[in-house]
């Protein structure tokens, strides 16, 4: 059974995103460089089986992806676990998955104050329990909802292909002295 944390905004917190992205790193051996990364809910799924052995099952969860539908694939995971250890939290999943940082920084404050009060202190090699998977997004991905070249598919601009034949010559514009055939 699990301790119930509930977080407000007005409850002071002295810890900096890197301070939470440095946390995540140390206990679970990973490489984030953004909260943004947290997306996934890999990380989430690996804290509540450190904290709760066995209320996970590490082999179902999909470590590294950018795939959105795995990113909810794993949510629902960390949801039932959650509901198996009495948790009483919503999980925003249509807002974590589209990776953006307000949302899952929001979620990892909360996460920690989750985490801190349940630990126990039990030892536990994090890349042992997954196998050693890495974890986060798959290399060469740009981002949470981003392509490999790392620019929103929406934003990108396609370079227009350019072609063998010449171009025709443009039209001159008149220089506003009009000049008749019959002058010399």
């Amino acid at each position: 059974m699990a301790v119930n944390v509930y977080s407000t905004s007005a409850m002071p917190d002295s810890m900096s995103r890197h301070d939470y992205l440095h946390w995540v790193n140390t206990c679970l051996k990973t490489e984030f460089k953004k909260i943004e990364e947290l997306c996934t809910g890999a990380a989430y799924c690996q804290f509540m089986d450190m904290l709760f052995l066995g209320a996970v099952n590490l082999k179902k969860v999909k470590m590294t992806t950018n795939l959105e539908h795995e990113y909810i694939h794993n949510f629902k995971i960390l949801q039932a676990a959650m509901k198996k250890m009495s948790v009483d939290k919503a999980v925003p999943v249509d807002r974590l998955v589209k990776g953006k940082f307000q949302d899952n920084f929001e979620f990892l404050q909360w996460f920690k104050k989750f985490f801190d009060a349940n630990y126990n202190g039990d030892v536990y090699d994090a890349l042992e329990a997954r196998g050693g998977e890495e974890m986060g997004l798959k290399k060469g991905t740009g981002g949470p909802g981003k392509p490999a070249g790392g620019i929103p598919a929406a934003r990108r601009v396609v370079s227009p292909v350019k072609s063998s034949v010449p171009a025709a010559p443009a039209a001159r514009k008149p220089s506003g002295v009009v000049r008749s055939a019959l002058q010399p």
